[in-house]
């Protein structure tokens, strides 16, 4: 995440020197922002000073970008409205299923305003009208109005103007005949739809007016919605284990702790190891953190079994689950190829998150998620896929915990199909005085805990979110950009001796990726590039691929923000660099699948050679003697940039 200072209010720059990032110790800006916040909250307590009010800067991680993200620092106000046709309910009270729309009808009202809108609230029990505790715990948020709030943030929210007859009214009753038979009260009525995914908790919806920035509530359904089976094995994703493609691992979730069972292949099974985590494991600091006050949601019983016994680059069908929960539909899935064989085809991207399907307000929206999934999707039904590299910022949950559902839900039907390999980003590990690497509060509270859970990645230990995997000519060293990669560091010395064991004669090629960029337009860390970078001319690795900066950019050869070599046209036109004669890896942010994109400049550094802003993903195509990428738009399906590197 890049802040751009042109943006900010005149009155955020004035104080933007004691708040920027990993320029003092994390303990340093706890004690800054409570102060300020405290100070300020004795001189004005009824409306949010315009730093709060208009800064993307302060609480770029929290809830200050949209009006729905700032719900929880908004007073909640008292609704003036005795009505009493008003009535919201759904249309099918039946109990959920896994995956469905919803109608809610909103009936009986008398005055149909723009501001009025309902909000999906889980679980049903929650407090969703004051919260009466201290004022101070909000103030991480950015929370200076008065109480009473809103204490328990909603699942998702839509604006009853989204059904094109309720302002106007089209939809009318009479509420009320006169004595002459004619109508003396007519009400108007309207219905809108929500996606909803099987969270486990019961849900409600609340019915409210005055807009996300002074709301207040008129009504409720009366009867909380269940899921028909809130114990449903879910969201199968699948992980390699090793470089020799015979063992995958299989990760779901059910609100069921006891052990279930992955079936695969011919008649073999596997049982599950169960796991969670609970809001005391998730980090805060002097004040309560996202992940551990408002955004907490129960994310039920993660399971995970390791299928042995297969053939790489091979078809396999399983599904998981167990008689008294249920089983998931038998699925199909390919192992990648097995490290040292001669080729592999992979995908790989960053930033990538979720956008609803239904339209709705959320916490965070990756407004380009869907596109790339879709065209992920037809990579893998056109066979081009092996496995698949989510380089970091994976959910932007960022301590709203009932995002992770939605996210998984976007992505299972690719992440059941072929190995779903990740890196740590900053929206999933970083917050004050948690070990993170940068201080920020990017995760809301998570730290890494809730991420590690639902991907467990082939690491050395927990809370040490670096690995190397071998898939067919290609070993892949993925760092953690989160964690310490200075000198001295641990993981520093596991890069050097991971990178330094690859044998070149099995894997020709050596690709280095983690979150963060060495080079980028948009502007890097000097300490990561000035500590990282000469291991990796050392080692001669080939290509760089990372995200973090929500664009496409590649460079040349380049060491030290130097060219060291450029590439050729070929036949075909495409950028062709030659590694037979070896300088410096080539480098590329590939953080365009999902996140709002960010702009380039019209001035560009000598070693960036091509910078796209738009949606998309990368498809890769590694042999024995060439690395071919190309950058796919996902909107489109155009190639906007490809390169070779040959040996």
């Amino acid at each position: 995440m890049l802040y751009n200072h042109s943006t900010w209010p005149a009155s955020v720059i004035s104080i933007s020197s004691i708040l920027l990032p990993m320029e003092k110790p994390s303990s340093y800006y706890v004690f800054i922002l409570v102060t300020f916040f405290l100070s300020f909250h004795c001189s004005t307590s009824f409306e949010l000073h315009p730093l709060i009010s208009y800064s993307t800067f302060l609480h770029e991680n929290y809830t200050a970008i949209s009006d729905f993200r700032m719900l929880n620092r908004r007073s909640l106000l008292t609704c003036p409205d005795p009505n009493p046709y008003l009535q919201i309910n759904v249309t099918n009270n039946s109990d959920l299923s896994d995956d469905q729309f919803v109608t809610v009808n909103v009936s009986g009202v008398l005055l149909p305003s723009d501001s009025d809108w309902v909000a999906m609230i889980s679980p049903s029990n929650s407090d969703v009208t004051t919260c009466l505790d201290n004022e101070a715990y909000y103030l991480q948020t950015g929370d200076t109005s008065s109480l009473p709030l809103l204490c328990h943030y909603p699942v998702k929210a839509k604006y009853m103007s989204s059904d094109p007859n309720y302002v106007s009214c089209k939809n009318q009753e009479c509420q009320k005949y006169g004595s002459d038979g004619k109508c003396e009260v007519t009400t108007c009525s309207g219905s809108i739809s929500f996606h909803v995914v099987n969270i486990r908790t019961d849900i409600e919806f609340v019915l409210f007016t005055g807009g996300f920035s002074t709301p207040c509530i008129l009504t409720r359904t009366d009867t909380p919605l269940k899921f028909s089976n809130p114990n449903s094995p879910l969201y199968g994703h699948l992980s390699s284990m090793d470089s020799t493609g015979t063992s995958m691992r299989l990760t779901w979730i059910s609100g069921n702790n006891e052990p279930q069972q992955v079936k695969y292949g011919d008649g073999k099974s596997e049982t599950s190891h169960v796991s969670t985590f609970s809001a005391d494991d998730m980090c805060s600091s002097v004040i309560p953190s996202p992940a551990k006050d408002f955004g907490w949601h129960d994310p039920g019983y993660i399971h995970t079994a390791v299928m042995t016994g297969l053939q790489p680059s091979s078809p396999f069908s399983y599904k998981y689950g167990s008689d008294s929960v249920g089983w998931s539909d038998e699925i199909e899935f390919r192992t990648p190829p097995a490290g040292g064989s001669d080729e592999v085809k992979f995908l790989v991207f960053g930033d990538m998150g979720k956008a609803p399907l239904d339209d709705s307000a959320e916490h965070y929206i990756q407004p380009g998620s869907i596109s790339v999934i879709k065209g992920m999707i037809e990579e893998l039904e056109n066979g081009n896929v092996d496995s698949i590299f989510h380089i970091g910022d994976i959910s932007y949950a960022t301590g709203f915990l009932v995002e992770w559902e939605f996210f998984f839900h976007l992505i299972t039907p690719l992440a059941s199909q072929v190995s779903y390999m990740t890196a740590i980003g900053n929206h999933e590990r970083d917050y004050t005085d948690s070990g993170s690497y940068y201080s920020g509060p990017d995760s809301g509270g998570e730290c890494g805990v809730a991420y590690e859970t639902y991907f467990p990645m082939p690491t050395p230990a927990k809370d040490k979110p670096w690995y190397s995997i071998e898939q067919g000519s290609v070993h892949f060293t993925v760092i953690s950009t989160e964690h310490d990669w200075t000198e001295q560091s641990e993981q520093f010395q596991w890069m050097k001796a991971d990178m330094a064991s690859v044998d070149r004669s099995k894997t020709p090629w050596l690709i280095f990726t983690g979150h963060r960029p060495m080079y980028s337009s948009l502007g890097a860390d000097d300490d990561f590039l000035k500590n990282v970078e000469p291991i990796l001319l050392d080692n001669k690795v080939d290509l760089v691929l990372v995200g973090h900066v929500h664009n496409y950019e590649r460079t040349c050869a380049v060491y030290n923000s130097e060219c060291l070599a450029m590439p050729s046209k070929d036949e075909n036109g495409i950028d062709t660099y030659d590694n037979s004669n070896y300088t410096a890896p080539v480098q590329a942010v590939v953080g365009m699948a999902g996140f709002s994109l960010d702009k380039f400049s019209d001035n560009a550094a000598s070693w960036s050679l091509s910078r796209v802003s738009k949606f998309g993903y990368v498809r890769a195509h590694a042999t024995k003697d060439e690395l071919k990428l190309e950058f796919v738009n996902s909107d489109t399906k155009d190639v906007e940039d490809s390169f070779r590197i040959t040996k």
